[in-house]
């Protein structure tokens, strides 16, 4: 059987730690899995919120586990040196490891990231990039599903990526009854974005200002030299400054920005594609449409149309 180990670290999330143990451990769940917990020593371990929980095992676990997965925790401090060392022998020998949530940063202690593309609760996000300056952090996609190291973003998104391992081992009909069961969607996409509310730096951070504006220029054609200029400071520079405070790139946030908008009035208005598309700064219906399929796999127009049926669905349902 495929023997799925969760790593609870000090003040793991219990939510986080419920997603791999229901998805792969409950009754119910697929009958081709094995579930265990450790921690780096077996016995108590302290959640965030305050009651302990007791792992049976210690990091021997990840010795023989075909998937790690690493709740998040606060505070993103690393793990022991001996967990991060079990961590790179499980990757060597070709475990696959994954994160939910701000499990990132001990993947990313452990070296697991440098050079990936890697996600995480798009609030820590700049943390993690800070932290880490050798991973490619992108806090928009709700997990990164690329090769034998995944990441995912907060809460739900994790059981998105647990059911996308239960379809890449499985098959989609067995991740689909399993969603059933969960009462959860079957599918989300990883590229589809976190559900953010136009993050902005902190207040005071040097950023904030610029993002601010950029946000009520959408409709303009922006570049990096624009809000460098905003910013008084040399494009090259604006850039290294912005990616160390955001934890992204100026044009990867600004796209994301610009989906995001476009996105809220898909579901908000009845304005036409093209109009969206002016709105937002993408400029013709044909290039949103293009943006909608790489990043949200779907189009504008579906997009409105299931958007709008979910609502009328969940407010049958309130009545």
């Amino acid at each position: 059987m495929h023997h799925v180990v969760a790593l609870a670290l000090p003040g793991v999330v219990a939510f986080d730690l419920a997603i791999p143990a229901q998805v792969f451990g409950a009754p119910g769940s697929p009958g081709l899995y094995r579930f265990s917990l450790c921690a780096a020593e077996a016995g108590p371990v302290a959640t965030s919120t305050g009651f302990h929980l007791v792992a049976p095992r210690g990091l021997d676990a990840l010795a023989e586990a075909d998937t790690i997965i690493v709740p998040g925790y606060v505070p993103h401090d690393p793990p022991v040196p001996a967990v991060a060392e079990a961590l790179r022998a499980a990757a060597a020998r070709g475990a696959r490891v994954v994160s939910v949530c701000t499990g990132a940063f001990a993947l990313a202690a452990a070296g697991l990231l440098d050079g990936r593309r890697a996600t995480t609760h798009w609030l820590d996000a700049p943390d993690l990039g800070h932290r880490h300056p050798a991973v490619d952090v992108d806090p928009a996609p709700l997990y990164i599903a690329a090769g034998s190291v995944m990441t995912s973003a907060g809460f739900t998104a994790g059981i998105d990526l647990c059911l996308h391992l239960v379809r890449e081992d499985l098959g989609a009909d067995t991740a689909a009854e399993l969603a059933r069961r969960l009462v959860v969607p079957a599918h989300r996409e990883g590229n589809q974005a976190q559900y953010i509310s136009r993050p902005l730096p902190v207040a005071g951070s040097g950023m904030a200002d610029v993002c601010a504006w950029a946000l009520q220029h959408l409709d303009h054609p922006l570049t990096v030299a624009d809000l460098a200029r905003r910013a008084s400071l040399s494009p090259r520079g604006f850039a290294r400054r912005f990616t160390a405070e955001t934890g992204t790139t100026p044009l990867r946030w600004l796209n994301a920005q610009r989906l995001q908008e476009a996105r809220r009035l898909l579901e908000t208005t009845d304005l036409t594609v093209e109009e969206i598309a002016g709105q937002t700064g993408l400029g013709t219906a044909t290039n949103l449409r293009l943006h909608f399929a790489r990043d949200v796999q779907t189009t504008p127009t579906a997009y409105r149309r299931a958007f709008r049926h979910a609502l009328t669905v969940e407010n049958r349902q309130g009545t």
